[in-house]
Order: C-alpha cells, then sequence, then structure tokens
C-alpha cells in the first residue's frame, strides 16, 4: 500500500454549497477483515475489499477540513505520531509525515495546522482522535492544533474513562487527556450545530456516543459517517463491524441516516474507503446502494 499513499493526493476538494470541504488522506491501516464486517461471511465481503494473507483489509484515514465563512474545523485527527513500532506494525499503520501525514495534507490543501478553529471529533478511538495531540522532540504529549477548541459528546469523553476491558485497547487516554489538561475541550449533549451550516448529529452503536458530522449549505447536504458505516461496502443495513460494540443499535442508526440520505440526496463521505471518498445512494433502488456501484 506504500505505492496508494505516494499515489492519491494528500487533499481533494468538494463544494457543499458556499462551503468548500476538503478530504485529508492521512494515511491507511490495515485491519482484521472479519473484525470489520462482523457476521457478514468472508465470500461476501472479500468480494468489496480483498484481504491479505493476514486475512487485513487497508482502511483509509480520511479526515475533513471544513472551509466555512466562521471557522476553519477539522473533521478527526487520524493516528497520531506518538505510537511505536511494534503498533505500528500490529496495526499496519503508513502515516509518516511532518509530523504525520495528516499535517501534510493540511497543508496541501491550502492551510496551516494553526489555522485550524475546530478540532471536532466523531469520537475517540485511537484511529479517529490520535492525532488530536503529538509529541515533540523532546517527548512531550501536547495538543496537536494549538489555536483550536476541541469538540466531542460529553458521554464519549466520559465513556472512553471507563474501566473495561472490551474498550481498553481502542481509548489512549494520550490522545485526549493532555486536552482537558490544558483546558481546550468543548463537549456537547446530542445533536448541535458547531457553527452555521455544520451540526453533530448522533449516530450511537459503534460506541454509544458515536456522532456524524452533517455539513449544510444553499440547500446541499453532506454528512461525513465516520464508523457507522466506515466504507462504501458497509452500506447494507446489517452490514455492521464486529468492533460495534452494540450492533443493533448501529443498524437503527444506519436506517435513520439512510432515510434522510434517500429523501435529501446527501452526499455521503466515507472515513475509511481506501477507494471511494464519496457518494450519494442510488434513489431508485429498493435496497441502499451507491450510484453506480
Amino acid at each position: 500500500m506504500t505505492e496508494w499513499i505516494s499515489n492519491v493526493p494528500l487533499s481533494r476538494e468538494i463544494s457543499i454549497g458556499s462551503i468548500r470541504v476538503h478530504a485529508i488522506e492521512s494515511g491507511i491501516q490495515w485491519l482484521d477483515g472479519g473484525a470489520m464486517f462482523g457476521v457478514v461471511p468472508k465470500p461476501l465481503w472479500q468480494r468489496r475489499i480483498p484481504s491479505d494473507d493476514q486475512n487485513r483489509i487497508p482502511l483509509a484515514l480520511r479526515c475533513l477540513v471544513i472551509e466555512s465563512p466562521d471557522e476553519l474545523v477539522l473533521v478527526d485527527t487520524g493516528i497520531g505520531n506518538k505510537e511505536s513500532e511494534k503498533f505500528h506494525e500490529l496495526y499496519g499503520v503508513e502515516n509518516a509525515g511532518n509530523p504525520t501525514r495528516l499535517e501534510d495534507g493540511i497543508k496541501a490543501a491550502g492551510f496551516m495546522p494553526d489555522d485550524i478553529g475546530i478540532v471536532l471529533c466523531t469520537h475517540l478511538h485511537f484511529d479517529h482522535a490520535g492525532g488530536n495531540t503529538f509529541q515533540d522532540s523532546e517527548g512531550n504529549i501536547r495538543p496537536a492544533f494549538q489555536n483550536a477548541r476541541y469538540v466531542v459528546q460529553r458521554g464519549e469523553f466520559d465513556f472512553a474513562h471507563s474501566v473495561n476491558e472490551r474498550i481498553r485497547a481502542s481509548y489512549l487516554r494520550q490522545n485526549f487527556d493532555p486536552i482537558e489538561e490544558a483546558g481546550l475541550w468543548d463537549f456537547v449533549e446530542g445533536a448541535t450545530e458547531i457553527i452555521p451550516g455544520v451540526k453533530v448529529l448522533p449516530t450511537p452503536g459503534h460506541t454509544p456516543f458515536h456522532q456524524s458530522v452533517v455539513i449544510e449549505s444553499d440547500g446541499e447536504t453532506a454528512c461525513f459517517l465516520a464508523d457507522v458505516c466506515p466504507t462504501a461496502a458497509h452500506i447494507p443495513l446489517p452490514w455492521i463491524m464486529g468492533y460495534d460494540l452494540e450492533p443493533l443499535v448501529t443498524l437503527e442508526s444506519k436506517r435513520k441516516l439512510w432515510a434522510l440520505a434517500r429523501d435529501q440526496e446527501w452526499l455521503l463521505i466515507f472515513e475509511h474507503d481506501l477507494l471511494i471518498p464519496w457518494g450519494r445512494l442510488d434513489i431508485d433502488s429498493k435496497q441502499p446502494r451507491l450510484k453506480d456501484s
């Protein structure tokens, strides 16, 4: 996948009305295909995303920079630069950059990391919030975006501190506790407008307080799905990750989203799909599917 990393642009742009959205390709990771597709049999899912000899599939670490008249918003932050070589090997992480590919992508979009005014976290798993903080040359862990306020659901932050063996490996406190120590968190509860044209929508199931991000401008709408639907292959309602803590809740979150997406012709933005950054549902299909797929 190193070849993919070198061939894919660091940043791609699309307009939602008057708001410009930059998809930042902050690297890739490799996770177990069976875990990524839960109860879906391998002969079905591997037709969509082939696995390697370790049964792993490649996944993008796509973040968003939302360029609105009010603020520059970064949605999710990838894996960051703090983890060990063993960690990178275990999860097949490729995100090298200065200090990571995320910051390089922000610069490729025409901005500097210090231009970010809001870091909006869909949830706090390490592949979504790892770049919230960075390790400097002296080994200190500090907020990565010095001029930003960080936003997440209050319940997600509390849940991330649960003493629970099932979730411990996914929530690494060095990704979010230094933000609290710096006094940079702004917690929200439920559906909330963050700035005009950008709001968060609870989409629980993957975690109890997972949220997606909805962008609205001039009659157009996009939704950054995050892990309620990590890839285009997960669009069918029962195709749900084994990582999801409450899969039946995920099912209902997807059902509600697809109803809105069909009715209002939303652009759906995928965080982990290696090849498909976005698309719209085929409103003429009885089953949820992307147009032209």
